[in-house]
């Protein structure tokens, strides 16, 4: 018997044998391979090795517990009958412990930071028609650039893979991307796999490794898409050992390319109102293994220029922030290249602050009146506070919220009495004012707001990023 010390990276049948003859080894000898202080008896490569590092190998002696450990194994790895309480013919299994001393902290490296992290499972959710997908193209375009994210920060440019099983790229995921100013060289689809003569769907339950060796062979890939997530489990998506079985593939992937993994799922309907990890659809596995849930909503409130406001909030982090998010708008347009063709962006607007299901939340469940108690009460609580003058918008939500009433209430409330709010020059903020006839029911007010500003939108191709 012979040991080998192996060093991370990537590891098969071919290396194997390669290293058999290296070190004129006998076929019936074992292959131990030492990795991360963890010991496996291979082939096959343990799963987690990853695949973009240099392999090195040498002879190392069997000595203390190591020799042990080796000397305890029978060639092949088979149990001999008896040995260790297993029946004959099976294959001996060794627990692999890491001692917390011997391993070196590590930070978390981010793609965006604090809601993209390289190596890690997102999971993004929203009802249909919130936008997902053209949103996961500008995020993907942002990548492909080096482009800014909605925060203004600097995005490090790499390659993008998608696997889509809903969207056709040609007719809607590159239009997209190219109304986003993606760099369309950057950008990669699975499309299906070629065994021999025949070509079949991707099944990632089958084919993570070919797809790993092509990741590698492209180089420098920061983000995959898969669209939608759930497509990835073959069993039951409502079962979660079945999920994380499906899912696991792709994790191990991620973490072994070091890019970041984005699943993209929807909202179970009736789930208005809970926490939004819980209202994925499927298995609350999804939510589980993801490290950052993202979701997206549309028209929730109306901003304070009177337009209607779509959401993209943090619903979950195990590795960073998980609230906050961004306002957002859909864009559509003819693409310059393409006459007659058209397709939607995604256009980024002002951060947002609070919880997603706070942010998220519609109102309370509705009374005879039509409407919940908490918009009944802000209303009124508004009309009184506006009643003396015109108010800054700051001053309204400071004293609305010693008033325990929340922003989104608020803002709710000045919707349901049409209040007028109105910008105070290029640089100034927002006034509220009751409007110019305050009639008796609200229903009845005149709407006099301005009519909306377009959204700020950082340019994927802008040089000058605000930090």
């Amino acid at each position: 018997m012979a040991a080998v010390l192996h060093h991370p990276g990537y590891y098969d049948n071919a290396i194997a044998a390669q290293l058999r003859e290296d070190f004129l080894l006998d076929t019936d000898d074992e292959i131990l391979i030492r990795c991360h202080d963890r010991l496996f008896v291979g082939p096959p490569c343990p799963p987690h090795l990853p695949a973009n590092k240099p392999v090195s190998a040498k002879p190392v002696p069997l000595d203390g517990s190591l020799a042990r450990n080796a000397a305890a194994r029978p060639a092949r790895g088979r149990h001999q009958p008896g040995n260790d309480g297993a029946p004959a013919g099976e294959y001996a299994r060794d627990v692999s412990l890491i001692r917390a001393s011997d391993v070196t902290p590590e930070p978390i490296t981010w793609l965006w930071n604090g809601w993209l992290a390289a190596g890690k499972m997102h999971v993004f959710g929203g009802a249909p028609g919130t936008g997902k997908t053209t949103i996961s193209m500008g995020l993907a375009a942002t990548v492909t650039t080096g482009g800014c994210w909605p925060d203004g920060t600097r995005s490090i440019a790499g390659n993008v893979v998608i696997w889509s099983g809903e969207d056709d790229p040609a007719d809607t995921l590159i239009p997209r991307l190219a109304l986003s100013d993606a760099d369309l060289s950057r950008v990669y689809f699975i499309a299906d796999i070629r065994e021999g003569n025949e070509r079949r769907s991707f099944d990632p339950a089958r084919d993570m490794e070919p797809l790993r060796r092509k990741l590698a062979e492209i180089g420098g890939v920061r983000l995959l898409i898969v669209d939608p997530v759930v497509s990835a489990i073959a069993g039951d998506s409502h079962k979660n050992a079945e999920v994380r079985r499906g899912l696991q593939p792709l994790v191990d992937l991620a973490g072994a390319m070091r890019c970041a993994l984005l699943g993209i799922t929807h909202f179970s309907k009736g789930t208005g109102g809970r926490d939004p990890v819980e209202r994925l659809t499927g298995s609350l596995a999804f939510g589980a293994l993801a490290r950052v849930v993202l979701v997206a909503a549309k028209h929730q409130e109306e901003g304070d220029d009177g337009r209607n406001v779509r959401l993209f909030c943090r619903a979950k982090s195990n590795i960073g922030p998980d609230d906050g998010g961004f306002e957002y708008d859909l864009h559509q347009a003819e693409l310059k290249t393409h006459p007659g063709i058209f397709a939607s962006s995604v256009l980024w607007g002002e951060a947002v602050e609070g919880a997603a299901r706070e942010l998220l939340a519609t109102a309370d469940a509705t009374g005879d009146d039509g409407e919940g108690g908490t918009l009944s009460d802000a209303k009124r609580f508004l009309s009184d506070l506006l009643a003396d003058g015109p108010m800054r918008a700051g001053e309204v939500f400071k004293d609305s919220d010693q008033a325990g009433y929340s922003r989104r209430s608020i803002q709710r409330a000045a919707n349901a009495i049409k209040v007028d709010r109105r910008k105070d020059g290029m640089k100034g903020g927002w006034t509220w004012r009751l409007p110019p006839k305050m009639p008796n029911t609200p229903e009845d007010a005149v709407d006099a707001r301005p009519k909306s500003l377009a959204p700020w939108a950082p340019s994927a191709k802008s040089s000058d990023c605000p930090f």
